[in-house]
């Protein structure tokens, strides 16, 4: 009898945690589909719009490792806790918003949550299962929750904005996230790291900057102009800021992104790939949502409808995915992916007002079946030659980066729609270009972060990583 009780407690853990990975990975997409109601709404410009997408995606980004370090520290079931709550008050704080400016600010606060949701929910999973079958099939089963939760966002999106309206899409977080906080303390059970990583507040400040700067540079350069000061400061303080980071952390002790990381070429090929593999993600979500309500004039239940096939190969090859390079490995995942989204992209590059459904369907199927055998090799190719007890860490910088992607996407793509003097269906084809060619990236680093001589140099520095105490002997 014991033994069933802690299996229905585990199962009751692994639960609890994939419905906060569903939460925040709804979030991220299911805003998409709302986006035309929003512009009408407030009269927002194509910025405005991204920033929408971008306060959430971007802040996640910014605040995922720090979250992990803090859940290490103070207790993992408190910090889960304060992140449910944080993301219920935020999404709530959404759905009564009175303007753009505070609809963005809001979003940050739900993402402020949704940080503390998908890194923390891992770690809970790792204690919770301690044998080693037992936690790949749960890690498996929460993997392919989260590609759920990013296919059915324009789905389940455009339903509710159809139905009710775009506030809507935030209501529904609201109640969902009352219950995982009770469910979590009755369930999960209080757990801190053995040795907790220290805080690293210039690293923090530095990535902000960075991102954030970068971010805005690329939303704010067709509004400002592309050589106007601002616009030269936003970039220029990017860059400041990213070689500051490199110079920072590799004194630090205890750093929050340990650069040694980088010198092992599937992992830094892993953290390029998921930047532009999610960026085709932001990208197509932000450009077909438009297309398919301003350009066709379909209702957002109607978008979301053809969505579906999309979504649906999305989810299915998630799975496919993780079995695939189970078998194989991940070189084979990654080019057939990559090769998939850039024909997808392709595809869409001709889109008319009044192209063929059935054509729109084959483009979508072949893009949501790339999207979907993505992420397991890129997961797989980060931790490549890592030691075990460092996995945690690479794997929260891996997601930082397709975080970072998802936004730059958003960002890239709204650039060029913004700062087009022609209409939208001339100045999507070049942003359809540029969702292809993240494909085409996707392909070519996934040939050189698997072969031989990548996975050679990772386990060397692996080794490495390992044995040494601090990236620096001055560590601070």
């Amino acid at each position: 009898m014991t033994a069933d009780r802690d299996a229905q407690s585990r199962s009751a853990v692994l639960g609890i945690c994939c419905l906060s990975v569903f939460m925040a990975g709804l979030d991220t997409t299911i805003v998409n589909v709302a986006l035309p109601s929003i512009q009408h709404a407030f009269h927002a410009s194509v910025s405005g719009l991204q920033w929408t997408i971008d306060a959430y995606t971007l802040t996640i980004a910014c605040l995922l490792i720090l979250s992990g370090s803090l859940a290490d520290r103070f207790g993992r079931r408190r910090v889960f806790q304060i992140g449910l709550a944080t993301f219920s008050v935020g999404s709530l704080a959404c759905s009564l918003a009175p303007s753009l400016g505070l609809l963005i600010a809001f979003r940050g606060l739900q993402a402020v949550g949704g940080s503390m949701l998908n890194p923390v929910a891992m770690s809970i999973i790792a204690n919770t299962f301690t044998d080693q079958g037992g936690r790949a099939r749960a890690i498996g089963m929460w993997g392919s929750v989260a590609g759920l939760s990013l296919a059915s966002g324009p789905v389940i999106g455009g339903v509710l904005v159809s139905g009710i309206g775009w506030r809507s899409i935030f209501w529904i977080n609201v109640p969902v996230g009352l219950i995982a906080i009770a469910l979590t303390g009755w369930f999960v059970p209080e757990s801190r790291a053995g040795h907790a990583r220290r805080l690293d507040p210039p690293g923090q400040v530095l990535v902000i900057l960075l991102l954030g700067c970068l971010t805005a540079g690329i939303i704010e350069g067709p509004h400002l102009g592309w050589g106007s000061a601002p616009t030269v400061v936003l970039f220029a303080s990017s860059v400041l800021a990213g070689i500051v980071l490199v110079v920072v952390e590799s004194r630090r002790r205890e750093p929050l992104i340990d650069m040694r990381y980088f010198r092992s070429a599937p992992f830094s090929g892993a953290a390029l790939i998921g930047v532009f593999a999610l960026a085709t993600l932001g990208g197509f979500l932000f450009l077909n949502t438009l297309y398919l309500q301003d350009v066709r004039g379909y209702s957002a239940g109607e978008a979301g409808l053809l969505t579906v096939p999309m979504a649906a190969m999305l989810a299915v090859f998630s799975t496919v995915s993780g079995r695939l390079v189970a078998r194989r490995g991940p070189r084979l995942s990654l080019l057939i992916s990559g090769g998939l989204i850039a024909v997808g992209a392709l595809l869409l590059i001709g889109l008319r007002a009044h192209t063929s459904v059935w054509y729109l369907v084959a483009a979508y199927l072949l893009y949501g079946a790339g999207a979907g055998l993505v992420s397991a090799p890129i997961t797989h190719t980060a931790l490549s030659g890592m030691p075990r007890e460092q996995a945690g860490v690479a794997g929260a910088i891996a997601s930082t980066c397709r975080q970072t992607g998802a936004a730059i996407g958003v960002a890239v793509t709204g650039a060029i729609i913004a700062g087009s003097p022609v209409g939208f269906l001339h100045a999507s084809r070049t942003a359809w270009g540029v969702v292809a060619g993240c494909g085409v990236m996707v392909v070519l680093l996934g040939m050189v972060s698997t072969g031989r001589w990548a996975l050679a140099i990772a386990e060397r520095n692996g080794s490495r990583v390992a044995g040494d105490e601090s990236p620096a002997m001055t560590g601070v």
